[in-house]
């Protein structure tokens, strides 16, 4: 449960009003750590797959960056969709309403069968797409056949979002911890089965890895259901009528929705970027998948601030603490802000031997070392768009990242990535200034908006006809 306002503690009591103090900070630190390690953990798989992959061939890297890239811009909406639980969530628990967690779990399991159906109805036209998108010829098959795959893991991959939403809401964060380091262990073990074709079987290649992905999503899923069960059970059972109840669903589809537009922006934004760079070839494919995935790695930590950051905003909402809001979102902002300071420097200073993680292939290796930098330059703004989006996530301001990703990627920074990469001699390069561009201008804006949301009134948000707690 959250902690409530204290009057006898004067390390509780900002001198300064809204300034986060350092028991707050240490409070947000303390939240954001572990789900900085399932954010991480959960990318880790991905990246596991790269460098297994890469050990491969430049084709089978590339095939799976585009295939994953495929994947997870269509994914990426349900699991934003299915964000629509963290404000619900804990607020409800700020508030004490263990009937408001069990009606929130419930539903989101619903909407979670709905999306993959959904999703993996989109994962079907990979092929045409891919080649709608004038990808490399050769690395289309495999890169399809990866997409397809992974569709009968999709009811695993958004339930386990479920799970892990609805237990980080409520500070429970053991379970998925563990689950996540289990789940990178199985996944290293069926990529190495698959794609290398040990222990009798073939060598898969880029189709093993997608194997792996799906076995371990349903592995991980299993686990968390076992080792989390006693919190979840009260939940769960009974069934509740209530929880297929069209109203209420269509409400937090209309406050997820827009959740997973902009997530499924942001991640066409950068997909679109990587199949511009396929245009210009497999081994520039190559090299923005091994950039992309070093940037993708950092800024699991500030994505994984802003979620701590959406729980603890919920938090104080739900316990009508409008003050305590206010200083979770700047304790939140220093966090996420510090940490890509620190990304940003090492992107700067070791670009070269970060690519050596991934590949040995000399020319993939020096396009690699000259993006990686670009990706130092964008880090900071990265961080603070992704911790500010969580922060009004948590006060339930879901359609204004929404408005913000659209306006600073699409009308910024892509315009900016077409004419750098084709019209100037930056060529790959200059796909990547666009996303610094785009970045900047999500940062700028998003951090208006916090600031002029937590100066206004704050209510809880409310899925059923139900009288609204009155506005803070």
């Amino acid at each position: 449960m959250p902690a409530r306002p204290d009057a006898t503690n004067p390390d509780r009591q900002p001198a300064n009003g809204a300034m986060p103090t350092r028991a707050e900070l240490r409070a947000m630190g303390q939240l954001a750590m572990p789900v900085i390690v399932v954010q991480v953990g959960i990318m880790l798989m991905g990246v596991v797959d790269t460098i297994m992959v890469g050990r491969v061939s430049a084709e089978a890297l590339a095939s799976v960056a585009i295939g994953n890239l495929y994947f997870f811009v269509l994914s990426m909406f349900g699991l934003g969709t299915l964000l629509a639980l963290d404000p619900i969530v804990s607020q409800a628990v700020g508030a004490d309403d263990e009937r408001g967690i069990a009606r929130a779990l419930q539903r989101g399991l619903v909407l979670s069968v709905f999306l993959s159906l959904l999703v993996g109805t989109a994962l079907l036209s990979a092929e045409p797409a891919l080649h709608l998108a004038r990808q490399p010829v050769e690395i289309i098959p495999d890169a399809a056949a990866y997409a397809r795959i992974c569709i009968p893991g999709l009811p695993a991959f958004f339930a386990f979002g479920v799970f892990r939403q609805s237990l980080q809401a409520m500070r429970r964060m053991r379970p998925i911890v563990i689950t996540i380091i289990a789940a990178n262990l199985v996944n290293v073990f069926f990529n190495w089965v698959l794609i290398f074709g040990h222990l009798g079987s073939p060598a898969l290649g880029a189709i093993g890895s997608a194997w792996a992905s799906t076995v371990s999503r349903w592995l991980a899923v299993a686990a968390i259901i076992v080792t989390a069960w006693p919190i979840l059970r009260p939940y769960l059972r009974p069934l509740r009528g209530d929880s297929v109840a069209i109203r209420p669903l269509g409400r937090m589809l209309r406050l997820g929705t827009p959740v997973g537009l902009q997530q499924l922006l942001e991640s066409a934004a950068f997909g679109a970027i990587g199949l511009l760079m396929g245009t210009f070839g497999t081994i520039q494919v190559a090299a923005h998948q091994v950039a992309i995935n070093l940037a993708s790695l950092t800024f699991m930590v500030p994505l994984a601030v802003g979620a701590a950051a959406a729980v603890m905003v919920g938090h104080a909402i739900g316990a009508g603490d409008a003050l305590a809001a206010r200083r979770a979102a700047g304790a939140a902002l220093l966090w996420g802000a510090g940490f890509m300071c620190l990304s940003a420097m090492i992107f700067l200073v070791a670009p070269r031997a970060l690519a050596r993680l991934y590949t040995t292939d000399p020319q993939v290796l020096a396009l690699a070392a000259l993006l990686i930098p670009i990706a130092g330059v964008f880090q900071v703004a990265d961080g603070l768009q992704a911790v500010s989006a969580g922060v009004l996530r948590g006060a339930g301001d879901t359609r204004t990242p929404l408005i913000v990703i659209l306006l600073g990627f699409w009308l910024v920074g892509t315009p900016v990535s077409l004419f750098l990469a084709f019209r100037t001699p930056a060529g790959p390069a200059g796909l990547w200034w666009g996303l610094v561009a785009g970045l900047g201008s999500v940062a700028v804006l998003l951090l208006v908006r916090v600031r002029s949301k937590l100066r206004r009134p704050l209510s809880r948000v409310m899925m059923d006809d139900e009288q609204h707690v009155p506005a803070l």
